[in-house]
């Protein structure tokens, strides 16, 4: 029997996330999302995926320093940064830069030591990789690595080259959190599927970024912020929504793949989002956000998933649309490389079967002046 897109199938077991759809609860290593969620740190999230537990004051600020210290570019990638299309687009600039980083990659063998020294080099330079090329796009210079400010802290500094404020890293860190894993989705498959070959922990991030970029997986956030400007103003969601259900087409960032009732990551961006959008004085967005949510909740029953918010929370910090999908590579790559590691500690090369539908065998070659 086929199952389109797998859907259904057990393709592995894992200990580092799970996602109940019926039940509206993700659980990373035994924590659900709603314990975790403003109480830990994307630092302390990142500790749990890779070593199955939460990390203690000390190996929590080893673990800090750990990825502060491995924040610096090579020069080589700096320079294709600074030199690629100012056009491009953010995914494929930071896919390309993931795989340069490979090359200058001085990490020898492949035991789990050395591989876990590799995705904790990658985890700390993929946010470094995203904001040193959006400022490059502008024209502007590359603020200097800093080791005193946290991951969600660092990336908002490299942005605008200043500090940010703190509910601004606050914020962001929370979207870290919520963005993390999330079961086997399709670019946590990927990059199994690939690093199941024994090629390299880069090539693996590499090909699950590419699965990201992909907009029915991570690009749902930056069209819901299409959408709204769109709609363009409060008093026309009703009919406009009324107008896609009628076309049948799809509203970004309402429903999922897996859950059947409210995603629980939705509940804290949605807050976040009022907060910030009260106090920066432009509450249209998400005004117009909870009517479209309210509307697609009584006309279809459907929720409003992480992304639906996400958006907004961004788009409250005024981070750039474009970069929504790398901010949400950025918090997975915590995942990805988890996995990674955990793939590798029982490794199982990936071979579905598939069902062949075409011409029965029995034609035979003719003459190609016959055909």
């Amino acid at each position: 029997m086929i199952s389109k897109g797998l859907e259904g199938i057990v393709a592995n077991s894992t200990r580092l996330s799970d996602v109940l759809g019926d039940k509206g609860q993700l659980i990373y290593a035994g924590y659900d999302i709603n314990e975790l969620a403003g109480q830990v740190s994307f630092e302390e999230v990142i500790y749990l995926l890779w070593n199955e537990r939460l990390p203690t004051r000390a190996e929590l600020n080893q673990l800090t320093a750990n990825l502060r210290v491995h924040r610096e570019l090579p020069a080589q990638v700096v320079s294709f940064l600074q030199e690629t299309p100012k056009d491009a687009n953010p995914m494929d600039v930071i896919r390309t830069a993931v795989s340069m980083l490979g090359l200058y990659d001085t990490t020898k063998g492949y035991d789990r030591d050395s591989n876990y020294a590799r995705c904790l080099s990658l985890t700390a330079k993929i946010g470094v990789v995203t904001g040193y090329y959006h400022r490059a796009r502008q024209g502007k210079d590359l603020p200097p690595i800093r080791t005193d400010l946290g991951e969600a802290a660092h990336f908002l500094y490299l942005l605008d080259g200043k500090e940010p404020t703190q509910e601004a890293a606050d914020t962001l860190d929370l979207a870290y959190v919520l963005h993390a894993d999330h079961g086997m989705n399709a670019s946590t498959f990927t990059a199994r599927v690939v690093v199941a070959t024994l090629t390299d922990v880069y090539s693996a991030v590499t090909a699950a970024i590419g699965a990201l970029k992909g907009p029915l997986h991570g690009g749902a956030n930056e069209g819901v912020i299409h959408m709204l400007k769109a709609i363009g103003d409060e008093d026309k969601v009703d009919a406009w929504v009324d107008e896609q259900l009628a076309q049948k087409k799809k509203i970004m960032g309402i429903g999922h793949r897996v859950y059947k009732t409210l995603d629980p990551r939705a509940p804290h961006l949605r807050n976040m989002a009022v907060k910030l959008t009260d106090q920066l004085g432009e509450p249209k967005w998400v005004r117009m956000s909870e009517r479209i949510a309210t509307r697609m909740k009584e006309k279809k029953g459907l929720n409003a998933n992480v992304d639906f918010y996400s958006a907004t929370v961004y788009y409250s910090l005024g981070l750039p649309t474009d970069l929504f999908t790398p901010i949400f590579a950025i918090s997975r790559t915590a995942g990805w490389t988890a996995h990674i590691l955990e793939q590798l500690s029982d490794n199982r090369l990936y071979r579905p079967l598939s069902e062949y539908t075409g011409t029965p065998v029995g034609l035979t070659v003719k003459p190609i002046d016959e055909r």
